[in-house]
């Protein structure tokens, strides 16, 4: 019989999880257009306003990380504390959240590569759908090894991106004599309304830095580990967000307009300060979205894994390789999955699919970091440990995700994006329905959930 790899992750190893998971690369590199488009010369104050929102869910987080080390994450937290049915509804919610995720950076990956390529003056002749297959095979591959050879791989290649990125923004600062911006410190022309719109799409850019949680089986002392990973991806990533966003803005001249159109604004400031730059920025790109696919399949796999466990899927899922301790069934599925859907469809623009995929997985983040900033208090009052500022850092991190959750629908977007909100609603009811149909068949799972009782997998070579 053979369990998860106990006791295996370092905290460096632990945060490699959340900090590819995040891929704070991809803000610099594609979503700070988008957020000076709604907030112009404001976009760095909104990844502020972000990282504050951030910083409050992490804490929710953290106090049930630290009481709750699981594979099952936030299945188990909610389940633990809110009950099972909305333990269910946030494991299912998180399946679908990581695994759009993976497909939205399998896609990113593929334009990258492609992007890196054409700066060197080489023109890559594959199809999509070949690309996908090669990509979907690789974070396979790596993420059914040891996972400390996964997070090591995935921490190690996003340093490399955000050096090569923050090597852009010294070059970028220097040529402008390093001055103080004051149209970007005083908020010139921007508007309450933009910002805060800008703010909704702003949160996406941080979703994953929870996934270190996931880890909490195979994590050293995952009581001070997973917390302190989770609160330094989300502090850490905001700030790259801020100091980024403030001079890519600056080096567009505080043209706004010129930034929130550009379909590469990295690659536009190199091409203003350094054109020897452009081929290492995609460079970097490429593999800070390949290691944030790679950080989603393997939250994905845990996920499966311990929803597998408690037969709310099949058991196989449960199943751990012998030799790497690995989910390899849940992962082989995730895999599978991320490819067949990208391949799917593969004759749609890049730049759309990643779009639909990175919507369709917010939905599922926005719901389960509200669930788990209202189940962290209702916990701690079961334990004795409810303080004020654990029911005041619960409230706002319910506010901020329904704000989050209220912008993503309204004013309603154009198609295809109208239909998404209700796509993901219908998948929440699937998985109800498919939970109380195991309610009913088998009620004693439910004790299972309630007291985090993931038995032993059986052992596969």
């Amino acid at each position: 019989m053979s369990e998860l790899r106990k006791d295996s992750l370092s905290f460096v190893e632990t945060l490699g999880q959340s900090v590819a998971n995040v891929s704070p690369t991809l803000t610099p590199a594609l979503s700070v257009a988008v957020v000076a488009s709604m907030a112009g010369t404001a976009s760095w104050f909104v990844f502020m306003l972000c990282t504050a929102a951030l910083f409050i869910v992490a804490l929710n987080i953290s106090k049930l990380a630290g009481r709750i080390p699981a594979a099952g994450s936030f299945f188990i937290y909610v389940s633990r504390s809110l009950g099972p049915v909305w333990g269910v509804l946030s494991g299912w919610a998180m399946l679908a959240a990581y695994l759009f995720t993976a497909m939205a950076l399998t896609i990113a990956t593929s334009i990258f590569v492609k992007t890196f390529f054409a700066s060197l003056g080489i023109t890559l002749a594959v199809p999509n759908a070949v690309m996908y297959l090669i990509i979907s095979g690789l974070i396979w591959m790596f993420a059914t090894r040891d996972v400390r050879i996964s997070s090591r791989i995935g921490l190690t290649l996003e340093g490399i991106s955000m050096t090569i990125i923050l090597a852009v923004i010294v070059v970028t600062l220097a040529h402008s004599g390093f001055k103080p911006d004051t149209t970007q410190l005083s908020l010139k022309g921007a508007s309450f309304g933009g910002i805060t719109q800008a703010i909704v799409f702003g949160i996406f850019s941080f979703v994953g830095f929870e996934s270190a949680a996931s880890l909490g089986k195979e994590t050293k002392n995952p009581h001070v580990t997973i917390p302190k990973a989770i609160i330094w991806t989300a502090v850490s990533s905001g700030l790259f967000f801020m100091i980024t966003t403030y001079a890519i803005t600056q080096g567009f001249g505080d043209d706004a307009a010129a930034l929130g159109s550009s379909a590469a604004p990295i690659g536009d400031i190199t091409n203003k300060v350094g054109k020897w730059m452009t081929a290492p920025v995609y460079f970097g790109a490429t593999v800070s979205s390949f290691a944030c696919a790679l950080a989603s399949l393997n939250a994905f796999g845990r996920m499966l894994f311990s929803l597998g466990r408690y037969q709310f899927v099949h058991n196989s899922m449960g199943l751990v390789n012998k030799t790497h301790r690995t989910p390899i069934i849940a992962l082989t599925c995730g895999a599978v999955l991320n490819f067949v859907v990208c391949a799917a469809f593969s004759g749609q623009a890049e730049t759309n699919t990643y779009g639909w995929y990175g919507t369709l997985a917010s939905y599922g983040f926005i719901i389960v970091y509200a669930l788990c900033s209202i189940a962290a208090p209702v916990f701690l009052k079961g334990t004795g440990e409810l303080k004020l500022g654990t029911v005041v850092t619960g409230v706002l991190g319910v506010v901020f995700m329904l704000f989050a959750l209220g912008g993503s629908v309204y004013p309603v977007p154009s198609a295809p994006y109208n239909y998404f909100p209700y796509a993901f609603g219908a998948y929440l009811l699937l998985g109800f329905a498919w939970f109380t149909f195991v309610r009913l068949r088998s009620p004693q799972v439910l004790a299972g959930i309630e007291h985090d009782l993931e038995t032993a997998a059986v052992e596969i070579s």
